[in-house]
């Protein structure tokens, strides 16, 4: 029962974000089809869009003359087929289609780089916040706390210039080499090499949140009965820190993971632009740019919906790690 109530809330929540996504164009003024018609004349230089592409940008957003109720079936019937209109910006390239190929390579680097700085950071939060005061903590904190307050996308921009310009050592910007076959050996170690930097500077900026919060929720845990019994009961240190201390003390870390992992479809947007990566966050970055109202539409409801499952996951789960939380039904 409790599960099938959190489902059922999850699921209102993903009806209101859709029908928010389907009303906030249709609340503009005059017909949004229109303005998107300037402004990719304006972007294209004079270059006009066929009719049929103006119907299409209308049953997307909405034709004011057209039944407002009859709109919105047809959205959900779109949504339910994944087709989300046609790019403004890429004309005549299918939104779903852009999304498809970038959704990919934002996975690859949010989603990596997001798993690496929360068990880097979690480990080293539980080791320093374990002996406060000790060396470990001594080197750690004011290190975690450098790192916290430093841009991520000012060590991206330092990274590009002395790794990748000067030294060498990494590609400038790109996700993979276009002089390798796709799918070939040399092209998954050309993805893997043009991923190595954004993956470190995402890692190295991030991780210290992670620790920051770890190491306060351990120094914290220390002082409870649970842990003291466990220490009087002549358990191992390593018991004692992992079963008693570090599980209680991932319980907060563990929400704002599951937050992070929802956001990883959105990319990571200023370092994508840093290196020029074509993920989600890029091409959400040209959609603004260009004002794609198709395109832009599309992944802000992507990242909502996936924010949305993160949580409910995230939810379900927590019940696991602390049986205080669960319910009796």
């Amino acid at each position: 029962m409790p599960l099938l109530r959190r489902a059922g809330f999850y699921l209102a929540a993903a009806w209101a974000a859709i029908t928010a996504n389907f009303l906030i164009p249709r609340l503009m003024p005059g017909d949004p089809a229109e303005v998107i018609l300037r402004q990719f004349q304006k972007t294209s230089g004079g270059e006009q869009l066929p009719p049929g592409a103006i119907d299409n940008i209308r049953a997307l957003f909405g034709d004011p003359k057209a039944n407002l109720f009859q709109q919105y079936l047809d959205y959900l019937d779109n949504l339910a087929h994944l087709d989300f209109g046609v790019s403004v910006s890429r004309f005549p390239v299918p939104v779903s289609d852009l999304i498809a190929a970038g959704l990919p390579w934002t996975l690859m680097l949010a989603g990596v780089s997001t798993v690496l700085a929360f068990v880097i950071g979690v480990v080293l939060g539980i080791v320093t916040g374990w002996r406060p005061g000790r060396l470990t903590d001594s080197v750690m904190t004011p290190l975690a706390m450098f790192t916290t307050a430093v841009p991520y996308f000012w060590v991206a921009l330092l990274a590009v210039w002395v790794l990748a310009f000067h030294l060498h050592w990494f590609p400038l910007s790109g996700g993979y080499s276009p002089d390798e076959a796709t799918g070939s050996f040399g092209y998954l170690l050309s993805v893997l090499r043009y991923g190595i930097l954004p993956v470190a500077t995402i890692v190295f900026a991030s991780a210290g949140s992670w620790l920051m919060g770890m190491r306060n929720m351990t120094v914290t845990t220390i002082s409870e009965d649970y842990v003291q019994l466990g220490r009087a009961k002549g358990l191992s240190t390593w018991r004692v820190m992992t079963r008693y201390g570090a599980r209680n003390a991932i319980l907060p870390s563990f929400t704002s993971f599951a937050l992070a992992l929802g956001h990883v479809v959105g990319g990571s947007l200023l370092t994508e632009m840093v290196f020029s990566y074509p993920g989600i966050g890029f091409l959400l970055f040209d959609a603004i740019d260009k004002r794609d109202y198709p395109l832009m539409q599309a992944v802000f409801l992507l990242i909502t919906l996936a924010t949305l499952c993160a949580n409910f996951v995230a939810d379900s789960v927590y019940s696991l790690l602390d049986p205080r939380t669960r319910e009796v039904s």
